[in-house]
Order: structure tokens, then sequence, then C-alpha cells
């Protein structure tokens, strides 16, 4: 099995100490492979794959002001995320002699830089956590300070933060250095992070931040590393100001949308990452994958460190992806916040979907913020419609075993055949893909046949328990718009 790093190359005016330099990162990749790599991949235009195609303007996204375009020739703006194919040994263009291929203009599109802040924040024994210094000088970074340090961060020496500060998703890499000095109390503590429009992107400067964390801790003030990527990187935005850069060409979708197998949506791509989520969560994981589907608020709390939570945020997400153009449009879509804190509450207040992870307690007791509050393996809720959801259904129990199987047969692949193509991120995510994908399926051709009613063999071959899954139903049926359907009476509950 070929392992992927999750970390990004140094950039090539990175100062890099010469004890570091023998293990450095292998050179950037070739163009096209950068578009083939499943961690540069991004979700397919028409899913309505959870997070994807959202910006703070809300374009592109279910229920923004491209929800009603055709699925074939919408544009997202690059400040969502949108779609790229993983497949880029096949010829995308229908471009004219003497145009630019198709291929070469989405990478040129990928790679538009997007980095529109950067910053550094110190933790002050008197004042607490502080922005240090950022570019530019007038970015609205107010309460910066405590995403890119969390609550609790004193107790580990290194962490990495995804998080979301108004329309844009910040990175940031933290550190804690002992020192001997009575003035910082033994301890010094700093975070270096970036803004950027788009979360898709910022795995690629997880390398470059922790080095300049590092950097930071040893060498206090030294910017001009951070000045020049700045000015490398930095994100040119419409003259509007809603922080929206640029789209792909509006030509690529069409013809990417039949080459995309499935949508990846990967914020960067450490080895094993979904992997670990459903071992962590065992079958509880079909518990998470139904309350995703409904767009519930899922609030994940864990003590520091909070970067492997931010993982589980993903995860998460990636449950509920769906790929049948039309689906899903009429329904909130189910944003990534990340990591959020005290500040993020007003904002919390606003959102009709989300998952999140935190590591302050007092949310727990902020009932109204959230529908599941998930704290380690335990997955709970207070709402007693709900409630029910949280017991596994025999159909549950045989979904997770299939899994566990198919996973089993892959592994078996890959050691007696020394299969390095396929992987268990694509086998989980294609997993519950194409289990969401069924449900909908059966439910458009019930909608559409001459007795419209939902019966117990409609049921079963959604993969659904008739008896055990019939709340679950009941809610899908009334989220995603199919609440004119007849629910036969022999659905009676568990």
């Amino acid at each position: 099995m070929v392992e992927r790093s999750d970390r990004a190359p140094l950039l090539d005016w990175e100062e890099v100490p010469s004890a570091e330099k023998p293990g450095g990162a292998a050179p950037a990749p070739h163009a096209r492979d950068r578009l083939a790599s499943p961690s540069n991949s991004r979700a397919l235009l028409g899913c309505s794959a959870p997070g994807l195609g959202w910006s703070g303007g809300g374009g592109g996204g279910p229920g923004g002001p491209a929800a009603d375009a055709s699925p074939a020739t919408s544009v997202t703006p690059a400040g969502t995320d949108g779609a790229l194919p993983p497949d880029s040994d096949e010829h995308l263009s229908d471009s004219g002699p003497g145009e630019a291929s198709l291929e070469d203009r989405m990478v040129k599109w990928e790679e538009k830089d997007q980095i529109v802040s950067v910053f550094v924040v110190a933790f002050n024994t008197r004042s607490g956590n502080m922005l240090e210094w950022c570019l530019p000088k007038d970015m609205d970074l107010e309460g910066v300070e405590f995403k890119a340090i969390a609550s609790g961060s004193h107790r580990v020496s290194t962490d990495f933060i995804y998080f979301r500060k108004g329309c844009y998703f910040g990175l940031a890499c933290f550190a804690n250095m002992v020192v001997e000095s009575a003035v910082e109390r033994g301890a010094r503590m700093k975070s270096v992070g970036i803004l950027s429009t788009s979360y898709t992107l910022l795995y690629r400067y997880m390398g470059f931040l922790e080095h300049q964390v590092r950097l930071q801790l040893q060498s206090p003030g030294h910017y001009s590393p951070l000045e020049a990527f700045y000015e490398d990187k930095r994100a040119l935005l419409p003259p509007s100001g809603d922080g929206v850069v640029t789209a792909c060409p509006a030509n690529a979708w069409g013809a990417a949308i039949n080459h995309c197998m499935h949508p990846e949506m990967k914020i960067t791509h450490p080895a094993g990452c979904m992997s670990q989520f459903i071992r962590f969560f065992g079958e509880q994981i079909m518990v998470l994958w139904k309350l995703a589907l409904l767009r519930r608020r899922i609030l994940i709390f864990s003590p520091p460190p909070v970067g492997v939570v931010c993982y589980r945020v993903y995860c998460c997400c990636c449950l509920a992806n769906i790929s049948i153009p039309g689906v899903g449009v009429a329904v909130p879509e189910f944003r990534p916040f990340f990591y959020v804190n005290v500040a993020d509450i007003s904002a919390l207040e606003n959102e009709l979907s989300y998952v999140a992870c935190t590591t302050e307690k007092i949310f727990e007791e902020k009932k109204d913020l959230y529908d599941v509050y998930v704290d380690n393996q335990n997955v709970k809720t207070y709402r007693d419609g709900l409630k029910p959801l949280l017991r596994l259904s025999t159909a549950d129990r045989e979904k997770y075993r299939k899994l566990t199987e198919q996973r089993q047969m892959l592994l078996y692949s890959q050691e007696e055949n020394g299969d390095c193509v396929s992987s268990e991120e694509d086998l989980f995510i294609l997993f519950f893909l194409e289990q969401n994908n069924r449900i909908f399926q059966t439910l458009s051709e019930v909608a559409g046949s001459p007795d419209p009613m939902v019966t117990q063999e409609s049921v079963r071959a959604m993969g659904l328990d008739p008896h055990g899954d019939r709340l679950f139903l009941l809610h899908l049926l009334e989220i995603y718009g199919y609440d004119t359907l007849l629910v036969s009476e022999q659905l009676c509950c568990s």
C-alpha cells in the first residue's frame, strides 16, 4: 500500500536549517501528477457533498445563487470547494485547435494562489493569546488568536488547527518550547497560520508552517520568510472584496463530471485518516452517518491535540456525500467549521447544519447550539426526537459488517497481490457514497411511480431496516423534500 505524506513540500525560498536538509521533502510533482493525486482532488460537481460549494458568499452551493443551475454547466467559485477529476490520463478537452487543453486550464485554475493572510500568534503570560504580527496589516483578524492556539494547548508540544474565520478558512501550526525565562514562566508558545479562500488547498503549506513556528520560537521576530511567502502566494481578490476568486472555466464541468469516480474533498492526506476514524467509532459510525445525512448540527469535543479531531470533522462530512445530480439542493449545507471556541457561539447560533470540534467543555452546556454532542466515542443528544436514532438497527449492523469485510478483503489483496492502487480511504468514502446514492435513487424511483408508496420492499432496497429505520426514513423524507410520498402502515415503530 502506498502511503502519501500529509506534509506539504518546503517552498523554494524557505530557510531550512542544515540539520533538516537530509530529511527534506520530495520535489514538487509534475502538474499532471498533482491533478491526479487524491490529495488534490476535489468533490464532484453536481454532488451535494457536504461542505462543498461553500464560501462566505454562499455562491455555487446548494441553496446558493447557483442552486438552480444544471450540474453540467454550473460554475463554482474557486473560493468554494469545487470539482477536479482524479483521472488525468484521459483528455477532457473540448477546445478547438490552438487552444490550451482543458487539463492545463484546470490545473492552472486549481493552482491559483488563494492565501489572503499570514499571521503569528503568541501566548503572553500577562495578556493571554495575542496577535503578534500579520500581513496584510489591515486584515480583520479579530479573534484569530483564540483559534490558532486552542484552549488547553499548553498541555501539548505541537499541534495543528483547521478553523473558519468569517468567509475564509485557516490553518495554524502550534508549538510549545521550554525556555529558561521567568517572564515566560518556563514556556514559549506560538502559532503561525494562514487564511485562504478554500480549505482544500491549505494542506500544501503545513510543512512550511511547522518549520516557521519552530523558527519563531527559536528566533522571535524573524518574519522575512513569512513576508516572502505572503508576497508569493497571496490571492488576487476581485474589487468587490467578497472573498471569491476566479472560477474554474465553465466548459470544464460538463466534461469533468463524467470522469470523477467519487468526491474526495481532502483537506490534507494523512495516511489512514478515514480508517482511523472508523476504527475509533466502530459501529457508532453508522449513527454518525445517519445524523450527517440528516444535516444535523454535530459538535465533537476532545481535549488537545485538536489536529486529529479536525480530521474527524472532515471524515464526518465524507459520510454524507451524494453524487446524484439535483439531490440535496434544497437542504441545508453540511458546513465544516472545524475548530470552534466560545468566540464562535454567535456564529453557530445562526447555523442550520454544521460539523465542528472544540476543546472547550463549556459547549456541552450550550444545548441550543447543537443537535448532537460527541464526547470521545460517546454520541448523545438532548433532543427527544433524535434519541431513537442513536440506537443501531439490524441494517446498521449488517452494513458495518459488510464494510469490515470489504476492508479485510482489500488488506488481503494488498498483501497478497501487491495492490497499491486501491486504498482504505477510497473504499470507505465509496462505501457511504454508494449507500447514499442507493437510498436516493430508490426514493426517486418510488416518487416517479404511479403509486408513490414507500413499502417494506422499497425500504429494504435502500439498504434500511423497515422497522428500526422508520424514524430515520421519515426525517429523511421531510428534509430532502420527499414528504409527499406515502409511507406504508406496515412500517411500524420497533
